[in-house]
């Protein structure tokens, strides 16, 4: 399995998911400036990739700077620069400050190899998420049962996370397990994440799918052809609330409706302790991602667009989270926190 991203001595490598599914291009990015930018324009996206990502961004701010004395400046400099790129993933935020712990750290030492612990932490965040994955996967799989209808929505697999995927990343592990079952997959307007990734990585593992658009989720829902919803997160609240890609809601209130289980599955990394559903930001992206499909205008032109990239799930229509420690049900106050604290 190729990874979405990885160290190499040459710089960070990462998949460049505008390309595809028409071409699998490999970006290597020499310094966090151009890792911060293939964050914003989503050349790498993910909650737990952009996690990833911007740990190796740090990583590589220190293994760039020739001048010990600069080498504080440098990082905080490219601490705030990766921190401005993406506002709603909680991921993100969560390992920039597990980096900037290590060289807080440092400060209190002499000859402290900064450097090399840096590296070493981004090389570590990476590996854990491997393996929070592979542990969701096998807590989720529980969940699905042969002749499923299991319907998601956006990219959640292996291109969200370093490798395996979390949403995505149960339906993999149960499809390893043996148990036949269908995977419905939303097409995810306005940048076709559905179409173009989760589709991609479906007809690469031999799961069988079938590619809807947005509009057809209440149909098939009715039809009896939804068993069960799994979608991934790019925060989620002490609570329980679930902010994930624009689209989510809408899906949730429909499962409600038909009295269909809506699942969520995201590591530990992206719950934030400290949020509520008012607290949250939502990222409000390029007009052009709505007047325009890759390229190709498909608006009149001077269009006023509302683009925001996530909505917010209350957690009354969220039936269960599942993490790396286990499934969670509600009330979230309890459970998650509980399990978060014994991370």
């Amino acid at each position: 399995m190729i990874r979405t991203i990885e160290w190499k001595g040459d710089g960070v490598h990462i998949i460049d998911q505008t390309a595809l599914p028409d071409e699998l291009r490999i970006i290597r990015c020499e310094d966090h400036e151009r890792l911060a930018k293939a964050i914003e324009c989503m050349e790498i996206r993910g909650a737990p990739a952009i996690g990833v990502a911007a740990a190796m961004g740090i990583a590589l701010a220190a293994k760039n700077c020739n001048d010990e004395k600069e080498l504080y400046e440098q990082l905080w400099s490219a601490y705030n620069r990766l921190k401005s790129t993406r506002p709603t993933a909680r991921n993100l935020f969560w390992a920039l400050e597990r980096m900037r712990k290590v060289w807080e750290d440092c400060l209190k030492e002499s000859g402290n190899g900064l450097k090399e612990k840096l590296i070493n932490e981004a090389l570590a965040i990476a590996e854990e998420d491997v393996a929070v994955c592979r542990a969701i996967g096998k807590n989720g799989s529980e969940l699905i049962s042969n002749g499923d209808g299991v319907l998601t929505h956006c990219n959640a697999g292996a291109l969200a996370c370093v490798e395996h995927g979390t949403a995505l990343g149960v339906i993999r592990t149960a499809c390893e397990e043996g148990k036949k079952f269908v995977v419905y997959s939303c097409e995810t307007r306005p940048l076709l994440q559905g179409a173009r990734l989760t589709a991609f990585e479906l007809k690469h593992e031999k799961i069988p799918f079938k590619l809807i658009t947005d509009n057809m989720a209440a149909y098939v829902m009715k039809k009896g052809l939804v068993k069960k919803v799994i979608v991934g997160a790019d925060l989620i609240t002490r609570h329980g609330d679930v902010v994930n890609k624009i689209g989510t809601y809408g899906l949730a209130v429909l499962a409600k409706h038909h009295n269909i289980p809506f699942y969520v599955a995201a590591p530990l990394s992206t719950i934030d302790l400290n949020a509520s559903p008012e607290s949250v930001t939502i990222e409000e992206r390029s007009p052009s991602e709505v007047t325009h499909i890759r390229g190709v205008r498909i608006a009149p032109e001077g269009t006023e667009v509302i683009n925001p990239a996530f909505d917010l799930t209350p957690r009354q229509l969220v039936s269960a989270i599942i993490t790396e420690k286990g499934v969670s049900y509600p009330p979230y106050d309890l459970s998650i926190f509980f399990r978060q604290g014994n991370n």
